[in-house]
């Protein structure tokens, strides 16, 4: 499952942010989007998850212009929901008022109880965090919610995962920590990433990086 993105204009009517920007990611492969600070990167991963519009004229709101390519199907006119594509913030956004396995459930496709219920336990497992199911995720630790958030965006299946400086909030030894957990999940997975940061130690793999300037 390859992620193929050409972004053709990505701003609002007044201005620019990127353009003529393409972007490939192999299964199973990190591409790093690096730059400045207001230089489209997390706009970048908002226009591949499709919560931006279409850029129209009169309008002060953000949108893009291009195509989102899945292993080869273009995915761009259809919403969040239905692209299969996970996204994780440096905000964990667990929900406060579910428990930690009512947290992973909710990602697992329908099916069986019982067989959703083995899904989400062996999530938390891989997590290290056998047992921690009924636990309130305010109690967790930062590294351990962490560890949550991401369990829950693979549960859901996702085609791609777009990562939006997941590590910037964790302290230095935590954060190596939990990058390498997030990579060999990726890899695992055999799913194509897309990771925005400013911190070089977060690259994956240097010869896919991308740094993007201010266009405007």
């Amino acid at each position: 499952m390859s992620l193929n993105i050409h972004i053709r204009r990505l701003g609002s009517p007044q201005r620019t942010l990127v353009s003529d920007l393409t972007l490939e990611v192999p299964p199973g492969q990190v591409l790093t989007l690096m730059g400045p600070s207001g230089c489209g990167k997390s706009s970048v991963l908002a226009a591949i998850a499709g919560t931006l519009g279409t850029v129209a004229e009169g309008q002060s709101a953000l949108g893009f212009e291009g195509q989102v390519l899945l292993d080869g199907h273009d995915v761009s006119r259809l919403p969040t929901a239905r692209r299969g594509i996970g996204l994780i913030f440096q905000d964990d956004l667990l929900f406060a008022h579910l428990s930690v396995i009512e947290n992973l459930l909710f990602a697992v496709p329908p099916g069986p109880t019982e067989a959703r219920k083995n899904q989400a336990g062996q999530a938390l497992a891989e997590a290290g965090l056998a047992g921690y199911g009924d636990r309130d995720p305010a109690t967790l630790s930062g590294g351990q919610r962490a560890r949550v958030a991401l369990m829950r965006a693979l549960l859901a299946r996702p085609r791609a995962l777009l990562l939006d400086e997941p590590f910037s909030r964790l302290d230095a030894a935590l954060r190596a920590q939990f990058r390498a957990f997030v990579f060999d999940h990726i890899r695992a997975a055999n799913i194509p990433a897309i990771l925005v940061t400013h911190d070089h130690a977060d690259i994956a793999d240097p010869s896919r990086v991308m740094e993007l300037t201010h266009a405007g």
